[in-house]
């Protein structure tokens, strides 16, 4: 009878093992939920900023008031019949 036991207490000893350290473990699924949720506010970031973009691109696509504001503000070009002036501060 005893040795009934000392192998019953050896049974749980190695699932308690398992449960707590091995492939599996309460340790694993805690960090797995932790990556989860890193790559979840990565994820939500990445779609914001497809989501400016494809405005963007719609934007553009729409007219050419906007390519020419982009023209304008990005490249430093003017139109044709416009005079260019800078003001430099003291």
């Amino acid at each position: 009878m005893k040795w009934l036991w000392a192998v019953m207490v050896g049974l749980i000893l190695m699932l308690q093992v398992r449960l707590w350290v091995g492939e599996g473990s309460f340790a694993q699924v805690w960090k797995l939920e932790d990556a989860i949720d890193t790559q979840r506010g990565d994820n939500a970031r990445l779609a914001e900023r497809n989501e400016r973009l494809y405005a963007e691109v719609r934007n553009l696509r729409r007219g050419d008031g906007a390519i020419e504001e982009r023209a304008r503000t990005n490249l430093g070009l003017i139109a044709e019949g416009e005079t260019f002036f800078l003001v430099v501060e003291p």
